[in-house]
């Protein structure tokens, strides 16, 4: 008999155990189902609901379970539907019907809400140390090549001379604004849900306040309908980290980008690569790739649950119980990428040769020849139509801006004087940009210095 059973004169069809079974998953949260349960037990006795005794008896039980479970003593079961009822089960069957005083005040729904709220808690904290060392490498890298020069692009063309430090700065900034996303969802995950029944509380004396504090919330929640049926925590992290994905997405594309013969950038560490079944010659940057395809699948994962939730009247329903995967999913992907990205990051060889001599093709300097023309006192859209055609003429001929005779540059403008060539020298045209945020090496060390 189920222990909700009393009611139904039938037992559960096999395909409705199955079909309506979670523990197959949710079976992870055992160690936060366990430690809230603890703490449940605690406020119990305290309030004089259940003996000092019973509680004893409560918590020795669920400290043997927890051990058994992590020994893979004990085996989850499809009969017992979930986690929670799972580790009710053990202990009732441990330490008789004592076990079966657990859970009282206190509905499964609230329960799921805790221990999810647990979970995630716990995951965030991981996830930020990840995301904490990706941001170190990227510090690292910058501080090495703050005068690495290489061209910046603007709709993949090239546009301007930067730094490579200033390049990997910019994806440190994301980083950056991905962890402040990550430490606010972590503020509004910090309110205790359990006591609030399966929506409407309890009748029973508790103190929310003392199991806030023995599990480490800082608040409780505010609304026993709220409590049971929010799942914006979840959605905050996995918008998080679908944001997150994104950016590592892009560095992705370009790292796989820079790897190419075309570019030659960078080449990535034989340790973070894989070869060819059939090429003998390949070097391909599947770990890159498979960062940039895991993103889609996070993605999948926010819509998942923003799906599952966009219907659903108040309070709990059990479309909810489809959250679970999808956050562990999200969870999972998130941490494995993180893992991968900074050693294939920092193992990563920057060909700054290579780097150097593209930056210096394309007209990269061409706003400067702008720039300069300015300051001699040309309006600079005026300026702008002279570089312009400056720059039709070089690709005409097959030269670059420097290639230019003084001459020529006469008949461009009169403006233009000898000093044009030391002007327009990638290496100086970097070195001018000084203006905070910008890819100056001096500014670049400051950044990557903070």
């Amino acid at each position: 008999m189920k222990m909700w059973g009393g009611r139904f004169s039938r037992e559960s069809d096999k395909l409705t155990e199955d079909f309506n079974a979670s523990v197959s998953f949710d079976q992870r949260m055992f160690r936060q189902d366990i430690a809230g349960s603890v703490a449940h037990a605690r406020m119990l006795a305290r309030q004089g609901i259940i003996s000092e005794a019973e509680k004893d008896l409560i918590i020795r039980g669920l400290s043997e379970i927890r051990q058994e479970l992590e020994e893979g003593k004990l085996q989850f079961t499809v009969e017992a539907e979930d986690v929670h009822m799972n580790i009710e089960t053990f202990l009732t069957a441990k330490i008789g019907d004592v076990g079966k005083k657990l859970h009282t005040a206190r509905s499964r729904n609230d329960q799921v809400a805790l221990d999810l709220r647990l979970y995630l808690r716990d995951e965030i904290s991981a996830v930020r140390d990840l995301l904490l060392n990706v941001q170190e490498v990227l510090l690292g890298l910058a501080r090495e090549h703050t005068t690495t020069i290489m061209p910046g692009y603007t709709h993949l063309q090239k546009a301007q001379p930067v730094t490579l430090a200033h390049h990997l700065l910019a994806y440190f900034e994301m980083l950056r604004r991905d962890l402040g996303r990550l430490d606010d969802c972590k503020k509004r995950l910090d309110s205790m849900p359990l006591g609030s029944g399966a929506l409407a509380g309890t009748g029973f004396p508790l103190d929310r306040d003392y199991v806030k504090e023995e599990l480490g919330f800082t608040q409780i929640t505010r609304n026993s309908l709220d409590a049971v049926s929010d799942r914006d925590f979840a959605l905050e992290f996995m918008s998080f980290a679908s944001i997150m994905m994104m950016h590592l997405s892009r560095f992705s594309e370009e790292l796989i980008l820079w790897s190419t013969e075309e570019f030659s950038f960078v080449e990535l560490d034989d340790a973070f690569t894989t070869g060819s079944s059939i090429m003998p010659q390949k070097k391909n940057p599947d770990l890159a790739e498979l960062v940039r395809g895991k993103t889609g699948r996070v993605y999948g994962d926010l819509i998942t649950l923003l799906v599952v939730m966009k219907s659903l009247p108040l309070a709990y329903n059990k479309d909810m119980q489809e959250d679970k995967e999808a956050l562990f999913d999200a969870v999972d992907t998130v941490k494995k990428c993180l893992m991968v990205f900074a050693p294939m990051l920092q193992t990563a060889s920057f060909k700054t040769a290579a780097m150097a001599s593209a930056a210096r093709g394309g007209f990269t300097n061409a706003t400067d020849l702008a720039d300069y023309l300015v300051q001699k006192g040309l309006p600079f859209r005026d300026a702008h139509a002279v570089v312009g055609r400056a720059v039709l003429y070089c690709i005409e001929h097959k030269i670059d801006l420097e290639q230019l005779d003084l001459s020529l540059y006469r008949d461009f403008s009169q403006l233009i004087d000898e000093d044009i060539y030391h002007y327009l020298d990638v290496n100086r045209c970097v070195e001018r940009r000084r203006v905070p945020g910008g890819p100056a090496p001096e500014t670049a060390e400051a950044a990557a210095g903070s």
